[in-house]
């Protein structure tokens, strides 16, 4: 218990972007149309899924996933963000700030995971299609989702205990409007070097790893495809990739900038900084369920049945 027995403040206090914070209430609207766009669309095509039942196949139940991850990565934040943008209510309880930072870690890692998955489905589908259906079974599928999820979990357990060790005394201002581990920690008036350590190992073991192996598919993809004869074949299998690589590149290009940012720029502007993890947590949810509804003909019929049927 002694472990835990330091100086931590009560709350603290988000932030909206600094030196904008005369337009907070005009940014208002446009995050209120985003998280509408990320939680209606997600529900949606979760909600297509589950009814229809030409959609009941792997590639549909990865995605299904992935708009999981993205509704619920849009609750952990929608809380603070619309109280910091729309009422100016910019305080947080250190214990709610330590779950919304473990959650919005969580959801991201487990978007990362899945996206890997995705990608698996896709390399099965192209390269070994006459096993597709006995290689990604409905246990295999659930299997893989279950690792995705432990994985996020226990992987970023510590992270709240890491923190809570920590005492904060130098100031309880965030730089955001959410909760995130490396902001946390900078405001500690103590050694941080544990914190560090761990997050970059998360950050390698488990996005680096993931974005690799992410590559390793495509580039056996990419071989199996360039051995099809017909020119008009290896665009139709190519084509069936297009969704899933725009998914990946909207998660990980902003991630990608985040870090850069973080890491080499110290003289840029605190609001960038504050902007490009705005990007990160997001644009992803947003831009995948308008990703898969425009380049999948199979989601868009889908979503025009069922909304079909509810008009009837």
């Amino acid at each position: 218990m002694g472990l835990f027995n330091v100086t931590h403040p009560a709350s603290f206090l988000l932030t909206g972007i600094p030196g904008l914070e005369s337009s907070l209430s005009w940014l208002a609207g446009p995050l209120c149309l985003m998280y509408a766009v990320a939680l209606g669309g997600n529900t949606v095509i979760l909600q297509a899924v589950r009814v229809e039942a030409s959609l009941h196949e792997p590639m549909y139940y990865f995605l299904s996933m992935l708009s999981f991850s993205d509704v619920a990565m849009s609750m952990a934040t929608l809380p603070t963000v619309l109280r910091t943008f729309c009422v100016d209510a910019r305080n947080i309880a250190f214990d709610a700030c330590l779950i919304q930072m473990f959650l919005i870690h969580s959801f991201s890692m487990m978007e990362s995971g899945i996206l890997l998955a995705m990608s698996f489905d896709r390399y099965v589908a192209i390269c070994d299609p006459l096993r597709y259906a006995t290689v990604l079974t409905n246990q295999v599928i659930a299997g893989m989702g279950l690792a995705v999820t432990s994985r996020s979990f226990i992987t970023l357990f510590p992270l709240p205990f890491l923190i809570k060790r920590l005492p904060i005394c130098r100031s309880n201002v965030l730089s955001h409007s959410y909760c995130l581990h490396p902001d946390m920690m900078k405001l500690a008036c103590a050694d941080i070097t544990i914190n560090s350590i761990y997050g970059l190992f998360v950050l390698v073991s488990t996005f680096v790893m993931d974005l690799f192996f992410i590559f390793i598919s495509y580039v056996l993809i990419l071989r199996s495809v360039l051995a099809i004869a017909s020119r008009d074949e290896r665009l139709k299998a190519l084509n069936t990739c297009v969704s899933h690589i725009l998914a990946v590149l909207a998660f990980y290009v902003p991630m990608i900038g985040v870090s850069t940012v973080h890491r080499f720029g110290k003289h840029v502007p605190r609001y960038i900084h504050v902007l490009m993890s705005n990007i990160y947590l997001f644009v992803p949810p947003v831009l995948n369920p308008l990703i898969y509804s425009a380049k999948t003909k199979e989601i868009r019929r889908a979503i025009v049945r069922m909304f079909h049927r509810i008009k009837i």
